[in-house]
């Protein structure tokens, strides 16, 4: 593997379990993820498991009192987190509101749900999406991941801005742009993209962003415009890219975290989400089927150089 990850094995094997988020407490890491109901609607979950050793759970999973919107509201059909963030005494969970249409498949828009209590209850901010489609970003808003970097809140989001119809099927075609923000509430796109689409390249999700030694680097997954459900070789992979100062990118050529014979992730690998704890680096991440063989983990081992 890339980068001296060195894969520990499966985290949580249970039901559909996709977009793994992360929160470092004191003795634990608690992973937020999305399930699915029989409905097929996103809802959001969350699961303890040891700091040190991430395979030993701590608890069964638990539902979060985040609940559906109304119909008619963005997130009716789907709440699925994807950004913790620690903000004093607030904890600030971001999370991917689901909606259905009839010319595309569905529509996504960022909501924020806040917990005063450390976390025993959420309420959410608002009965809107706090990003949005908008004239500065036609298109839907899907995966983010948030930095506070010199008191500027810095985002980097999935951005659908095309479909493409494959075989009767609308297919998203999506990279990863930016936005700022002065309070984490108020967004505004600035149309930059940070990691464009290369070659037969049709999506690009989940940033995630962590610095190792005088760098930042940014794990991702990215998929083939079509087939990627079928085809193994254009299935989503999980890439890097290389920045000195959060915002000129550099590509790696090469696939950072790549699937194995493990039955679980023998066909995709996606969803990366880089967790720093006080003694380790972990990566946790989705295998087949989009998170629904469950959550995996891999461990950063020290560079030899």
């Amino acid at each position: 593997m890339g980068n001296n990850w060195k894969k520990l094995g499966m985290v949580y094997p249970g039901h559909h379990s996709q977009l793994p988020v992360t929160e470092v407490l004191e003795d634990r890491i608690r992973i937020y993820y999305s399930t699915r109901n029989k409905e097929g609607k996103s809802l959001p979950m969350f699961i303890d498991v040891d700091l040190d050793n991430p395979l030993n759970q701590l608890a069964p999973a638990k539902h979060l009192d985040i609940e559906l919107g109304k119909p008619g509201s963005f997130d009716w059909s789907g709440i699925m987190p994807t950004k913790f963030i620690q903000n004093g005494d607030l904890k600030m969970l971001y999370y991917i509101g689901w909606s259905r249409r009839i010319d595309v498949p569905y529509h996504n828009n960022l909501g924020l749900a806040i917990s005063e209590d450390n976390g025993r209850t959420w309420k959410k901010f608002s009965e809107g999406p706090i990003f949005s489609t908008s004239q500065r970003e036609p298109g839907y808003i899907g995966t983010a991941e948030i930095l506070i970097d010199k008191g500027v809140w810095k985002m980097w989001y999935l951005s659908c801005r095309d479909w493409l119809q494959h075989e009767g099927i609308m297919e998203p075609i999506y990279d990863i742009k930016y936005a700022e923000s002065e309070d984490g509430l108020e967004w505004k796109p600035t149309g930059e993209t940070h990691v464009p689409l290369v070659g037969n390249e049709g999506g690009i999700s989940a940033a995630s962003i962590f610095k190792n030694r005088n760098e930042y680097e940014m794990l991702f997954s990215v998929r083939d415009k079509t087939d990627y459900r079928e085809n193994i070789d254009s299935s989503y992979r999980i890439k890097k890219a290389i920045s000195s100062d959060l915002k000129n990118w550099s590509r790696s050529s090469t696939i950072e975290v790549d699937i194995s014979e493990n039955d679980w992730e023998n066909f995709m690998v996606c969803y990366p989400c880089v967790t720093v704890t006080p003694s380790d680096t972990f990566l946790f991440y989705n295998g087949n089927g989009f998170g629904k063989t469950g959550i995996c983990v891999a461990k950063k081992m020290h560079d030899k150089s």
